[in-house]
């Protein structure tokens, strides 16, 4: 067989690498290769659990959306290839020649070494929708479950499950829960929303064995404690997959990831990569960055399909910003940017300002929610760094807003003197705007 352009992978990155690449390429032959029937939306795997009420409700509907875009799709696994004959080959022995080669294998969870690993009903998070649905059945004949990670996957998960009725104990390494992308302060808030639901959380514990004689009976702290448990699952992350990588000869950089340039274009000529598997660096930083988000893995496909046959877009954000939002209990939680923590780590001289309020004015309406508003400035150029919020679902919107503003460089004063536009069934109210009020705080 031959193709124009050849993506493999079926998830984000691979969707819109293909999708775009069509729309900018109309004339073009195009294949998707994919090993999976039905593709899940990744970041809601952890509602199957109940929310969702099963995995095939987070099926992406990539399938129907390749056929109406006249694209090719074959379900089979791409093992090996050579780039200098353009050529790839597939786990059925098909061998398939290509101009252009988008990889979007995207990231398998990481796997702690830990004594007892290999007991039944010892689980990971992953993006195989046969595996989850196996989970899911097996979950649900369990009462005490230990969900071992405290960042967004275990808490979703873990919150998930506690609405399904189990006991659930979560415990995280680190000194507080979603170490990567918050503050202690943020930490303790959703601490208190998850215990608020009757879960148990232990920070700042390690996992030293999962313990029993089959299937788990429990895990054991490096305290000495035990916590009993039917089943225990792994939200310890997630690594990138790069074995074709590998096989393909491209380069790989010291973290496991698929190097490319700013154009996602790798070692090979014209052999591309897109998501999870490709090697991200921070936007402040510039340094590598462990990022694996499915909103960084459809702008590097956006970037890849424009480009496919010259620089058409041209790239202006240089760097990821770990924009991230998620819901605990019943709050909204919102990062994007650098932690106060990592600013510190990194050199940076900052200075924070700090605003509560509510997010409905007045503050009688039935959905009205605390809103904390916490934003980090560079200390003598009062550009922002990073932001941190907590409140009702308006939280996502504002952490994309404030994701712009530190691509463009926004100022305390820029914030401090915003033009808004309020409702009192929509916002806050305009004579303390959260937003405003912190960056007031920086410039007395």
């Amino acid at each position: 067989m031959r193709y124009d352009v050849v993506v493999v992978g079926g998830g984000p990155a691979g969707l819109v690498a293909a999708l775009t690449t069509k729309k900018f390429y109309k004339d073009k032959k195009v294949l998707v290769i994919k090993k999976t029937e039905k593709e899940l939306v990744p970041c809601g795997i952890p509602y199957v659990f109940h929310t969702l009420d099963g995995v095939e409700n987070d099926f992406m509907g990539v399938e129907e959306r390749f056929q109406k875009a006249g694209i090719d799709l074959l379900i089979d696994e791409v093992v090996g290839g050579d780039t200098d004959q353009k050529k790839i080959v597939t786990k059925t022995g098909k061998e398939i020649i290509y101009e252009k080669l988008i990889l979007a294998t995207g990231s398998i969870p990481a796997v702690p070494r830990i004594v007892g690993i290999d007991l039944s009903n010892v689980f990971t998070i992953s993006k195989d929708a046969k595996y989850l649905s196996s989970v899911l059945e097996k979950t649900r004949t369990c009462r005490n479950i230990a969900i071992i990670g405290g960042g967004f996957i275990g808490i979703e998960v873990a919150d998930e499950l506690k609405r399904a009725g189990k006991n659930v104990t979560v415990v995280e390494i680190m000194d507080c829960l979603l170490p990567v992308s918050f503050d202690p302060d943020f930490g303790e808030l959703a601490r208190k929303e998850i215990e608020a639901e009757n879960l148990k959380v232990y920070t700042s514990r390690k996992v030293v064995e999962i313990y029993g004689s089959k299937s788990v009976e429990g895990v054991k702290l490096d305290n000495g404690e035990n916590i009993p448990a039917d089943a225990v699952i792994l939200a310890t992350g997630y690594k990138p997959n790069t074995e074709l990588a590998r096989q393909l000869g491209l380069k790989i950089t010291e973290y496991g990831f698929i190097e490319t340039d700013e154009y996602m274009r790798t070692s090979k000529p014209d052999v591309f990569a897109a998501g999870d598997c490709v090697q991200h660096k921070d936007f402040l930083t510039g340094k590598p960055s462990r990022l694996m988000l499915a909103s960084a893995a459809v702008f590097d496909a956006r970037i890849v399909a424009s480009n496919l046959y010259g620089l058409k877009v041209i790239r202006t954000n240089k760097g990821s910003l770990n924009a991230y939002s998620t819901v605990i209990g019943h709050k909204a939680f919102g990062s994007v940017g650098i932690t106060e923590r990592t600013a510190k780590e990194e050199g940076f001289e900052i200075v924070v300002g700090k605003a509560e309020g509510i997010d409905r004015h007045p503050g009688k309406f039935d959905d009205t929610s605390k809103l904390i508003v916490k934003l980090i400035f560079s200390q003598d150029s009062r550009i922002l760094l990073g932001a941190q919020l907590y409140g009702g679902k308006s939280v996502g919107e504002i952490v994309n807003i404030l994701s712009l503003g530190i691509q463009k460089g926004i100022t305390a004063n820029d914030l401090f003197t915003m033009q808004i536009g309020t409702h009192p069934l929509l916002t806050s109210a305009p004579t303390s705007y959260p937003l405003v009020i912190a960056a007031e705080q920086v410039l007395h």
